[in-house]
């Protein structure tokens, strides 16, 4: 389903002198006011094509019906979301989930949705339909070299797919590890890793990157073979110079400083990524800034000032995705959710006063410190979020336009309500 320009325009028209009051309010106490502008109408977000259809636990799914059948819906999906907030311009394929059959078609069908292809995503922790040799005791950690090669040649695959579409980026997530003490040797599973994506990493094209992501724990409960950044900085060190680090904001043990983790990682040039989401308890993919909104902001302060540091042009020399299961809400609802929250903490953290913030750190002037960063958090940025949109020419309140419209109501008569999204 696509909602035109004009139909955005109309809906806009009502709302354009609240708008413009709420932005009267906020420019004077703003500083670069037009500069953040830029940056938000810049800042894009990629959809990863497995987050379309309703999700699930291990107890169950729930289809919410109208759920995209392959590839090409899935891109108009993506479309949709892009018309309405401008923010959401690249999609994320999963391989072998959407392979494309032709890729010259889909290269067109996604420029016409304003979209381009993000990182390329490979899928090593299940086994498929028709192949040869099982994951369950891992992929390119595994004893048998057999399986590390087909896990090796996957990869490899899913690389020629990137290349067709565009692409310049492979993102690597082993579900790789044990669940019990004594299952495995832990240097030779690493060093069977390692090995494996050397030769994963030998066929990138001169202009790719590789993310190695990680993940503290599921599905292995004692030992994942790439499970904190620590091990995934060590991977993309012995790598080389295209690998970097991915970070998941739901794959940390409890309580761990991710900020801190980001920072370092931005020091030292290995930052490749994120994957964005909330939780309360572990890897919840719960829709972005809705559970922990401060961690958010505190992680974009650090994002924003390690990127201004190595003079990183924030919207394109790191990668953004969200990575999120929709159990209970309509998923197209939950990332425009999403987008919203990632582009208002955005905004936040280009507002932090960064000179004042600095006097207070050399001065060791803790509580102003403390208030300096508090006060950009509690800055309502909403008003910039829906002016960048809409000089982009999206629409003021997307999430109403997408209620207004019946856009789930329209899906479910066009695929129909048992319709289940691929992948996952």
């Amino acid at each position: 389903m696509l909602i035109g320009k004009n139909k955005i325009e109309e809906y806009n028209q009502p709302l354009l002198k609240e708008h413009r009051r709420k932005l009267d309010f906020i420019f004077p106490e703003v500083k670069d006011v037009e500069g953040i502008l830029k940056k938000l109408m810049e800042f894009q977000v990629a959809i990863p094509s497995w987050a379309l259809g309703s999700g699930g636990t291990r107890f169950g799914r729930f289809s919410i019906g109208g759920e995209p059948r392959n590839l090409e819906e899935k891109i108009e999906d993506i479309g949709l979301l892009h018309a309405l907030n401008r923010s959401s311009g690249a999609i994320s394929l999963h391989i072998p989930w959407d392979i494309p059959s032709n890729a010259s078609d889909i290269k067109i069908l996604a420029a016409q949705n304003g979209l381009r292809f993000d990182a390329m995503n490979s899928n090593t922790f299940q086994d498929q339909p028709g192949q040869k040799l099982s994951y369950k005791f891992g992929s390119m950690q595994h004893v048998d070299k057999a399986v590390r090669k087909q896990a090796i040649e996957h990869n490899i695959e899913v690389i020629k797919y990137g290349v067709e579409l565009g692409s310049s980026s492979l993102t690597v997530w082993l579900s790789d590890g044990s669940c019990f003490p004594g299952q495995l040797n832990f240097r030779k599973v690493f060093q069977n890793t390692l090995e494996s994506l050397k030769e994963v990493y030998s066929v990138l094209p001169g202009d790719w990157k590789m993310f190695v992501e990680y993940k503290a724990y599921e599905p292995n409960f004692y030992s994942m073979t790439v499970g904190d950044w620590g091990q995934s900085l060590l991977y993309a060190n012995k790598l080389g110079e295209k690998a970097f680090t991915l970070v998941d904001l739901g794959h940390h043990l409890p309580n761990a400083n991710i900020e801190q983790i980001v920072s370092l990682l931005l020091m030292e040039k290995k930052l490749g990524g994120f994957h964005f989401n909330d939780s309360k308890y572990g890897d919840d993919d719960l829709t972005v800034g809705s559970i922990r909104p401060y961690q958010l902001f505190l992680i974009f302060n650090e994002l924003v000032e390690g990127m201004d540091a190595r003079d990183m042009h924030h919207s394109t020399d790191l990668a953004w995705m969200i990575d999120a299961s929709h159990n209970v809400k309509d998923p197209l609802e939950d990332l425009l959710q999403s987008v919203e929250a990632i582009m208002i903490t955005y905004a936040q953290a280009l507002i932090v006063d960064r000179k004042k913030l600095s006097v207070a750190q050399n001065e060791n002037d803790v509580v102003s410190a403390q208030e300096i960063l508090q006060d950009a958090f509690r800055t309502d940025a909403r008003p910039l979020i829906a002016e960048a949109r809409l000089r982009n020419g999206g629409a003021l309140d997307p999430l109403t336009i997408y209620r207004k419209e019946k856009v789930r109501a329209h899906l479910i008569k066009e695929r129909g309500s048992k319709a289940i999204a691929t992948g996952l």
